[in-house]
């Protein structure tokens, strides 16, 4: 069956055939409006937040996590909240911020905007410039969190304090949720969707977003899934001895087969509405056999020859399955004995849905050795169901990308890595990726030397969360 097609701004886009008549009929109806006049004071006001923002260095082990959340909750007060409105919890070593804006509707469901306040750790001697002190230069501001995630951090406290001091009254209660471990545990995340079961909705300001191709905005993604993430020890033990008597039971050897056979192994293909949808959509602009494969497969997830010509593609495959991979060894005791342990960390990315427990049994029968152990790892993952694409969400989030582009499409997506929204969507509440930045391809450094942010989506972003917040939180 041909995929199906509706046009934005006379753009044509394919549509999974699986996604419902109704949100295919809510992209349609959404209407075109004139791109958002900027607001020089509050583009000041997000980017002195963002600047601030940086200063601290919430890392991993840092001590700046309770007042960073102190100087957000002055910004919040100072825009109109009320000091009992927001809550700061300390949690070994980290902390977590809950702000609740009210709405009209106490009974309706709250509306949740996740972001998150730690970043990963940054050597000054390894930067250009200090990560911890915001420099602009040439159009960007340059600092550890510049992108990920203070930018929209910055973006979501400017605006809602400019909806508090303008009196707009949500027809149900916004919560502003921030984690402070979003890098490593997640443990204030698992603390804050506990908190908040029952939440209509999550819309993650850390992910999804617009991509700029060419200099030109080429497809906004919105992040309806991920993958959930496992580590997983696999260790071989032996009784060892003198080097100059080797043993067939050699441990390392032992570890290095097994290895060998998780190297062969394929996990079976995967296929959700999200991935569908955002095959679909890439198969559109996408050259060549593997276009034509990701459209084949897209429609008829039994083409083999489809999914192996994507499977043997590395920026594809990935998009199909679980992955499970060896990223540390370690083994032996001394160069002139016989090592009487050999271990392996293997990470796996976990198709959404499956279970943890299910990946470690596939390893365990992949492995094929019984006297391996295979042992889940303390890592902060739960696993975590893809959210079902909502055609309200849909169709607020392509008024407010059309707002800014015209003619840029709006696609499902789903992420290789985890955020927060891993947690909610355990728990049950749908999350969506909704950031309101669009970037170029390896532009932000998110996570490694020189991180900085277009300012020239600061005021784009800044149009982006209020047009979401006036039209999901009613």
């Amino acid at each position: 069956m041909a995929a199906a097609i509706f046009e934005l701004d006379d753009r044509k886009v394919p549509v999974s055939r699986f996604v419902s008549l109704g949100l295919v009929a809510a992209l349609l109806a959404t209407p075109v409006h004139a791109a958002p006049k900027p607001d020089p004071a509050l583009n000041a006001q997000a980017l002195e937040i963002l600047k601030r923002s940086i200063a601290f260095r919430t890392v991993a082990g840092g001590d700046q996590f309770i007042p960073y959340a102190e100087y957000l909750k002055g910004v919040l007060v100072a825009g109109g909240f009320k000091p009992e409105e927001i809550t700061i919890e300390p949690m070994a070593g980290t902390a977590f911020l809950l702000a609740r804006y009210p709405g009209k509707d106490p009974k309706k469901k709250p509306i949740v905007i996740s972001a998150h306040m730690d970043v990963v750790e940054a050597k000054p001697e390894d930067w250009t410039r200090d990560p911890f002190t915001p420099v602009i230069e040439n159009g960007y501001i340059y600092g550890r969190g510049a992108t990920d995630n203070k930018f929209e951090l910055s973006v979501m406290v400017a605006i809602l304090t400019k909806l508090r001091r303008e009196g707009w009254k949500p027809g149900r209660d916004v919560i502003l949720a921030l984690s402070g471990d979003e890098e490593t545990i997640m443990a204030t995340t698992a603390a804050m969707a506990q908190r908040l079961r029952g939440a209509e909705m999550v819309l993650n300001i850390d992910g999804g977003g617009g991509s700029i191709i060419n200099g030109k905005p080429a497809v906004y993604d919105i992040q309806g899934a991920e993958k959930t993430y496992a580590d997983f020890e696999i260790t071989l033990t032996d009784p060892g001895g003198h080097s100059s008597r080797p043993t067939p039971t050699n441990a390392i050897y032992r570890l290095s087969r097994a290895l060998d056979r998780l190297a062969a192994y394929r996990f079976p293909a995967m296929q959700n509405e999200i991935t569908r949808g955002s095959m679909l959509a890439d198969a559109a602009s996408t050259p060549g056999v593997i276009g034509e494969a990701l459209r084949r497969y897209a429609n008829n997830p039994a083409d083999a020859e489809a999914m192996e010509i994507l499977s043997t593609d590395t920026q594809q495959n990935p998009r199909l399955r679980t992955t499970c991979v060896a990223t540390m060894i370690q083994g032996g005791h001394a160069p002139n004995a016989l090592p009487q342990r050999a271990t392996a960390t293997v990470n796996c990315r976990i198709f959404p849905g499956t279970p943890a427990t299910s990946v470690r049994e596939t390893l365990v029968q992949v492995i094929n050795d019984p006297s391996a152990t295979v042992t889940r790892l303390a890592d902060g993952s739960v696993d975590s169901p893809p959210s079902p694409l909502r055609a309200d969400v849909i169709a607020a989030v392509t008024k407010a990308v059309k707002a800014r582009f015209p003619g840029v499409p709006v696609v499902p997506s789903q992420q290789a890595g985890a955020t927060d929204s891993m947690h909610f969507r355990a728990v049950g509440i749908p999350s969506y990726g909704v950031s309101g930045m669009f970037t170029r391809p390896g532009e932000s450094f998110a996570h490694g030397l020189n991180e900085k942010a277009p300012l020239d989506t600061l005021d784009g972003s800044l149009a982006h969360h209020e047009s979401l917040l006036r039209d999901l939180a009613k």
